[in-house]
């Protein structure tokens, strides 16, 4: 999947219209993790450091109506970003086209920055920007020098109008080094791995990961399932659940995976105990007591919320074998101590292997973060949705819209 990187283009002295992910939390105006902002910095300082003029655009949240706007500007990561690139970033409060950013944008000189107002502000009138509407990419697409760079992982499964629209409307679309960095990782992985490879799967629900399991039995040796989804397999093995999460709608699905496996000679690897629980813990924090059943034992009265020590040196031991290994989601209820322990066991094995090891967005990176493990991962993607589109061997609006090398 080799694409048009921003080293393939001279940027000097031309406007660079660049797509950039700072869709980062913000409460009271302030910034809580600014991961997204520092992730995007390779790609700006370079085209700077080449002459270029950049033109960033982000959405930040979901803006549906007039009142949503409200704590959804920009303006904190125009001052955060100026802090971290030591220089001015231009920005002009709530506006999105117009004369004034025109103007700002053609007082650019070299080496200068520009971010134009929270994208999904034109959403407003009409969802401009998530429906790709052509006016307004022809617009955005003439502020620069026929040149998009697109940087924004996060948002490449969507065809939005400032990743996808204003890519086809310019001479040159290509990608940032971030977007570089995931299409390196993931596609790799996915695509042409090096085995043994062991795709590790938690979360929730099922349903959310139909085609990857199906896509990843696939590509991988070892396909380990934990979390909630690994509830509805275990059901459809025979097993008493209890009150565990269930999808009853996909038990044939599960007994498909598992014959599926079979046939392909993959292994499939599901929890042989439980850590369990009476009641769920309200806040999810709070301290709550537990005991372990292997999975012949689980009472009916009882929740299943964590895997249990047994499969957790399992699925270590696994992932010892490997020599790539792709993580997404998480094995319990991780935001609760007790109930991390399982979710720690794994990324502790991903953290001590050789392995390449990679780390899919949304929940798992926020545990792997959250449980200090990410210095020790080989990648962790910025991008939840997006990783999991991937991996599910889609092709992404937002990296089929870069051309070709």
């Amino acid at each position: 999947m080799a694409k048009l990187t921003v080293k393939d283009v001279d940027l000097k002295g031309k406007k660079v219209l660049v797509r950039v992910d700072f869709n980062v939390p913000v409460k009271h105006g302030v910034i809580t993790n600014d991961n997204r902002i520092t992730a995007a910095l390779p790609t700006i300082k370079y085209i700077l450091e080449q002459g270029g003029r950049a033109i960033l655009f982000s959405h930040l949240g979901r803006v549906k109506e007039e009142a949503d706007k409200e704590g959804k500007s920009l303006a904190p990561v125009a001052a955060d970003l100026a802090a971290k690139l030591g220089q001015e970033v231009q920005f002009i409060p709530g506006v999105t086209r117009g004369a004034e950013l025109e103007a700002a944008v053609n007082a650019l000189e070299d080496g200068q920055v520009l971010l134009v107002e929270n994208t999904r502000f034109e959403d407003v009138d009409g969802k401009k920007e998530s429906k790709n509407d052509p006016e307004l990419g022809k617009y955005w697409a003439s502020l620069g020098d026929g040149i998009f760079v697109n940087d924004a992982f996060g948002t490449a499964h969507r065809a939005h109008c400032s990743n996808v629209g204003v890519a086809q409307l310019v001479d040159t679309a290509v990608v940032g080094y971030l977007m570089q960095k995931e299409i390196d990782f993931l596609g790799n992985a996915v695509e042409n791995p090096v085995r043994p490879f062991v795709a590790i799967l938690g979360g929730a629900k099922v349903a959310d990961k139909l085609n990857v399991i199906s896509n990843l039995l696939e590509k991988c040796d070892t396909l380990i399932i934990g979390g909630g989804m690994a509830y509805t397999f275990l059901k459809a093995q025979g097993y008493e659940i209890g009150k565990s999460l269930v999808d009853d709608t996909k038990l044939d699905y599960c007994k498909e995976m598992m014959e599926k496996a079979e046939k392909l000679g993959k292994k499939l690897l599901l929890p042989v105990d439980s850590v369990t629980i009476a009641e769920f813990p309200n806040p999810i924090d709070a301290p709550v007591e537990t005991e372990v059943y292997g999975v012949a034992d689980m009472p009916a009265d009882r929740e299943g919320c964590d895997i249990g020590p047994k499969t957790a040196q399992m699925y270590a031991d696994a992932v010892k074998t490997a020599k790539t290994v792709v993580w997404n989601g998480p094995m319990g209820v991780f935001e609760n101590p007790v109930l991390a322990k399982g979710t720690i066991a794994v990324a502790q094995a991903l953290a001590d292997t050789d392995a390449t090891t990679i780390i899919g967005g949304g929940d798992s990176a926020a545990a792997v973060n959250q449980l200090g493990f990410a210095d020790k991962m080989s990648h962790i993607s910025t991008g939840g949705g997006a990783s999991l589109e991937f991996l599910e061997g889609k092709e992404l609006p937002g990296v089929a819209a870069a051309d070709d090398k």
